[in-house]
């Protein structure tokens, strides 16, 4: 378990942290509206936009996450020559994240706009591209983070499957000497041997190795690890919380969430307050229990949210 004194000293910490996350980055848009009525058109609801708000979504959600943590942060990724592109860009500083981002005037900006009412999602529409980069933008973009990565305690990569991770990327980051840490596409996996930990949902982590859905959760544990190399990993487990591998070890981590309204985002907090606790001080039990308090808070928020450090202090009982 966590007290709160021993929370205390690795959050404090935070504020003293650099990281650099590298992934797909996403601009969240919401809709929000009421129904009062049925289309004529068609058995669908019709809804009534009171509001329309934006937030960093994907990649940019954990950079968020960081920063509101107090980590100082930078985000590496790719945008397009397009509004969206701009807006995200000016999101990222507005909350103290500092971009490392690469124009791509061949793809837009990855756009998903959720339409909600009544604390509800009721559609999502992604506009998209998932093609690998060109080589000439995923070179820059290498260029872009070599300035940054000697002054970063860690990496975390945040894989969307858009195509911003590739082969070449995994490799110069895992060799770069920095802790990496993965929040994974099942697609990739096998870019991912050597990292320091992933920290893959239940789904993604019986996809990544092709399991059966009657394998135990221990099992699909064990073969990612022997299959990556890696001594640690985190499978969230939704509302059955976490299962932590450590060597020969797992730990069971009950779920903290009190409500669920919303599991957007749920997996980019993990990762990002994992990481972040793990080279603040944190052992691996300490930072996945902070990381488990941290999604309990944010998964009963409606869209992608970001926790601070007072928030996640009050949730860990004294």
């Amino acid at each position: 378990m966590l007290n709160r004194d021993k929370a205390k000293q690795i959050v404090n910490n935070f504020k003293n942290k650099k990281i650099l996350v590298v992934g797909d980055l996403i601009l969240d848009k919401y809709l929000w509206g009421e129904v009062e009525r049925i289309s004529p058109e068609a058995p669908v609801p019709v809804v009534d936009v009171r509001k329309e708000t934006v937030n960093p979504g994907g990649a940019s959600n954990v950079a968020w996450n960081l920063s509101s943590l107090g980590a100082q942060t930078y985000m590496a990724g790719v945008v397009g020559k397009d509004e969206n592109g701009k807006i995200l860009e000016r999101l990222l500083i507005e909350k103290n994240i500092k971009p490392v981002t690469v124009v791509d005037e061949s793809r837009p900006t990855t756009e998903k706009t959720r339409i909600i009412a009544v604390s509800q999602q009721l559609l999502r529409i992604d506009r998209e591209s998932k093609e690998n980069l060109d080589k000439s933008v995923e070179s820059l973009l290498v260029e872009n983070i070599k300035d940054i990565l000697p002054v970063v305690d860690a990496v975390i990569v945040s894989d969307y499957g858009k195509g911003v991770v590739s082969a070449a990327l995994m490799e110069f980051l895992k060799n770069s000497g920095k802790p990496v840490f993965v929040d994974p596409k099942p697609s990739n996996f096998y870019l991912y041997e050597g990292i320091t930990v992933m920290t893959p949902n239940r789904k993604e982590a019986y996809q990544c190795i092709k399991a059966e859905k009657t394998e135990s959760v221990e099992s699909v544990g064990r073969k990612i690890m022997e299959e990556l190399k890696t001594d640690t990993l985190l499978i969230t487990l939704g509302a059955e919380g976490m299962a932590l591998f450590e060597g020969d070890s797992i730990t069971k981590i009950p779920a903290k969430a009190r409500k669920v309204f919303d599991v957007t985002g749920a997996g980019d907090t993990v990762i990002a307050v994992l990481s972040l606790a793990k080279v603040s001080g944190a052992s691996w039990k300490e930072a996945a229990y902070l990381a488990n308090y941290a999604a309990g808070y944010v998964v009963g928020e409606i869209g992608t949210a970001a926790v601070d450090p007072e928030t996640l202090l009050r949730l860990i009982p004294q």
